[in-house]
């Protein structure tokens, strides 16, 4: 069976901030194919997108591509931007209403907690204190409204970023080489039983 993967989401899926391999989706995709997946990927992520521009800018093409696995990583720039976690929510769910006839299965990345990245400092305290829990929260409510499929990067998050400050690029925000390879080996468990053959 070919799986046919397409890439929904923000600057992380296009890979800003590596020097190679791109972002997680070509890791991800990489990692497949070596457990032998027949797949194809189509990456559709923006730099500096927002929930609406998924919305707007990804999903057609997204449903015209007719994908088979669709992986979601966005709410990081919502964050900054001051989307309300209202609209942010009816966003992902608008998402799932759009893609949920292609028959895709859907793997969705929760936001890492961003107050441990290197510009945190940098950065008004109150655009993102007391907001990553809220937008994760709408994350996996529409995940299990929807059949989602989630992975949970904020955790690991907290369990790394405090030990690895190799896992963010030289901009202090986005990740690093070995940022991206540690977010595609989070997603591998999740993703690996839904393309591979049984």
């Amino acid at each position: 069976m070919s799986v046919n993967y397409v890439a929904l989401g923000d600057s992380s899926a296009v890979g800003v901030g590596a020097s190679r391999g791109g972002g997680y989706p070509e890791r991800l995709a990489s990692r497949l194919r070596q457990q032998g997946a027949s797949l194809g990927l189509t990456n559709l992520g923006m730099s500096g997108a927002v929930v609406q521009d998924v919305i707007t800018s990804q999903l057609k093409r997204a449903v015209a591509i007719q994908p088979t696995l669709v992986t979601l990583g966005i709410g990081t720039n919502d964050l900054w931007r001051g989307t309300s976690v209202e609209d942010f929510r009816e966003g992902l769910d608008r998402i799932a209403r759009r893609l949920k006839p292609t028959g895709a299965s859907l793997v969705v990345v929760n936001i890492p907690d961003m107050a441990l990245a290197p510009v945190a400092r940098l950065v008004p305290s109150h655009l993102y204190e007391g907001r990553i829990e809220p937008f994760n929260e709408a994350l996996h409510a529409v995940a299990l409204a929807h059949g989602w499929h989630q992975v949970d990067l904020y955790t690991a998050s907290r369990e790394f970023l405090p030990h690895r400050s190799d896992f963010f690029c030289h901009d202090g925000f986005h990740p690093s080489d070995a940022g991206y390879d540690q977010w595609a080996d989070l997603m591998l468990p999740t993703v690996s039983p839904l393309v591979l053959p049984r």
